[in-house]
């Protein structure tokens, strides 16, 4: 199977003034696009070359890196950009509404919660919302590795993830962190959230 960059279903400049052009340019085109090589290179041949992400993801041989930082990196990548639009906080589903109030409490705890998630994970990584039996659970990993990896201590379905690597945020937002975790929820689909959300409740 030979993988290849996903199309993004807005333009680069959508997002703003949340996550600007330039970046969300370089992030697709550069970034993302060298998950994707990377990943071709490092299946090619190999017992994965016929398999779909989640299978690779699922039984991934940890110790093997190019595959583990390039499978994640295209998967964890494709997650953010579909669960982006810039008509964000669309309404989400009465099913994951209430979901996030069983887990949380109030979206705002929700909120909080997966902010301090995004914003302790020490240099780079992702924060996620996850399902996993049926219950809604927040983490984060490092590097490019995600919940769907074996024995990563985060485990579940990722619906909602959070690229905290500096190259997602640092041409706007420079060192604060805080602030484009922020901004993110103004671009949140939540409609495609409620989505991911029935399909593995």
């Amino acid at each position: 199977m030979s993988f290849t960059l996903p199309q993004l279903d807005y333009a680069y400049d959508a997002l703003e003034p949340h996550i600007d052009a330039r970046t969300m340019e370089i992030h697709h085109s550069k970034h993302h696009q060298g998950y994707t090589n990377k990943l071709n290179a490092a299946t090619e041949g190999t017992e994965n070359d016929s398999k779909d992400i989640l299978d690779i993801l699922s039984n991934l041989d940890m110790t093997n890196m190019p595959l583990r930082n390039n499978a994640g990196g295209y998967y964890n990548h494709k997650l953010f950009w579909e669960i982006m639009s810039p008509n964000g906080n669309n309404k989400m589903s009465d099913e994951l509404k209430s979901a996030i109030d069983n887990s949380f409490g109030t979206f705002d705890n929700f909120k909080d919660s997966f902010s301090k998630a995004a914003a302790m994970r020490f240099g780079s990584g992702w924060a996620w919302l996850c399902v996993k039996d049926g219950q809604l659970q927040i983490c984060s990993t490092a590097n490019q590795d995600n919940p769907l990896m074996p024995s990563i201590g985060c485990g579940g379905t990722p619906i909602l993830g959070l690229d905290v690597w500096e190259h997602a945020y640092y041409l706007n937002y420079q060192n604060r962190r805080p602030d484009y975790i922020n901004a993110f929820f103004s671009v949140i689909n939540w409609g495609v959230v409620s989505e991911k959300f029935n399909q593995v409740s």
